[in-house]
């Protein structure tokens, strides 16, 4: 892992008295701490800016609230969220140590194996997930570009354990690419997460003005729920709702530190997480309930997925501009959320396992 993170950018110093059971250089205080709020903002895109986050803030406009009610859910989720970050990122900013360092304050140097072996393991499963939706994206415009594939794209014919053949090939692809970009070190992720948040942004804004301008705007309703809830039963709607929220968001805030260390100051970090939480969240969901409402209109059919709104549109060009755009951006909450924090977890797993006591 300390070749993969940081030899381009702020490695740990591991001074003379250090207990070397305890540290290598992934897990020791950073010599250089460079991110700018900016660079927090894209990490913040580049989680939201994914198929999976525009399945979730879809999701929440079906629920059966108003889409004021939802907006509000939506707000007090994600103010809890910000709050939460906020708290995550101090320790980890004020020190430059990842997260499980930080947590041998609080479950001792043996202990905090547990909550790192635990969220390394679900990571492992995320990774899988993530992984196969960005392959879901590359069968698309594999299909596009090359019809003749269309066969190999069918499970009954080439395929084994619920997958075509294309997909085994695309989600291995997806696995190499994603390694590839890891391997970089930090500076590398870096700048890829820099490039994947905002380059969604451009892809949401043409799908959801293209998808509008062939709809008409009378012709769209933003309450995508088959049923309108009223009366006091929105409370507990909106309640889950908010639930929803902070939980797709409990994964990448438990993680926060790992990322926050690099923060030229606080004041940099809570900047950026105030844009790419509240600000951010709120116009990514409007913009995911004006595409998927004008889908209606424009397919006969409401699509919440955006790979397969892509795959709809009769231009091929937009259908792999936007595949490439929502595969570019799964890999880069992937590699934010599955890659990075897992591996300063095994970092620490395989430097305190072994401890008999703490630093001396």
């Amino acid at each position: 892992m300390s070749e993969a993170v940081g030899q381009d950018e702020a490695v740990g110093v591991v001074k003379a008295g250090y207990d070397e059971r305890l540290v290598n250089e992934d897990l020791a205080p950073l010599r250089e701490q460079r991110w700018s709020a900016y660079n927090f903002f894209a990490f913040w895109m580049s989680d939201v800016h994914s198929v999976g986050g525009y399945l979730t803030a879809g999701s929440l406009f079906a629920l059966g609230l108003a889409a004021w009610q939802v907006l509000v859910a939506l707000l007090i989720g994600i103010t809890i969220v910000y709050a939460l970050c906020n708290l995550v990122a101090r320790p980890s900013q004020a020190t430059g140590t990842p997260y499980p360092v930080i947590s041998r304050v609080s479950f001792g140097v043996l202990g905090a194996n547990v909550p790192a072996v635990i969220r390394g393991l679900i990571a492992v499963a995320w990774y899988g997930i993530q992984t196969y939706l960005a392959s879901a994206s590359l069968v698309v415009v594999a299909l596009q570009l090359w019809p003749g594939l269309a066969p190999y794209a069918e499970v009954g014919r080439y395929g084994f354990a619920g997958l075509s053949l294309l997909g085994w090939v695309a989600f291995l692809l997806m696995w190499v690419l994603q390694a590839a970009v890891f391997w970089r070190g930090m500076e590398a992720i870096r700048r890829f997460i820099d490039f994947c948040g905002p380059a969604v942004y451009v892809v949401m804004f043409l799908l959801a003005g293209y998808l509008v301008m062939e709809a008409g705007w009378t012709n769209i309703d933003l309450n995508l729920a088959e049923v309108s809830i009223t009366g006091w039963a929105v409370v507990p709607t909106m309640l889950t709702a908010i639930a929803l929220v902070v939980s797709y968001f409990s994964g990448p805030m438990l993680n926060y530190g790992d990322f926050s260390r690099y923060g030229r100051s606080f004041a940099a970090v809570r900047r950026g997480n105030l844009l790419g939480l509240p600000v951010n969240f709120l116009v990514f969901a409007l913009l995911v309930v004006i595409t998927a409402a004008a889908t209606q209109p424009v397919f006969g059919e409401l699509l919440t997925d955006p790979v397969e709104t892509v795959a709809r549109l009769d231009n091929t060009y937009a259908v792999v501009l936007g595949a490439l755009t929502f595969m570019i951006a799964t890999i880069g909450i992937n590699i934010v959320a599955n890659f990075v924090s897992p591996a300063f977890d095994f970092s620490n797993v395989s430097r305190s396992g072994s401890a008999g006591g703490p630093a001396g």
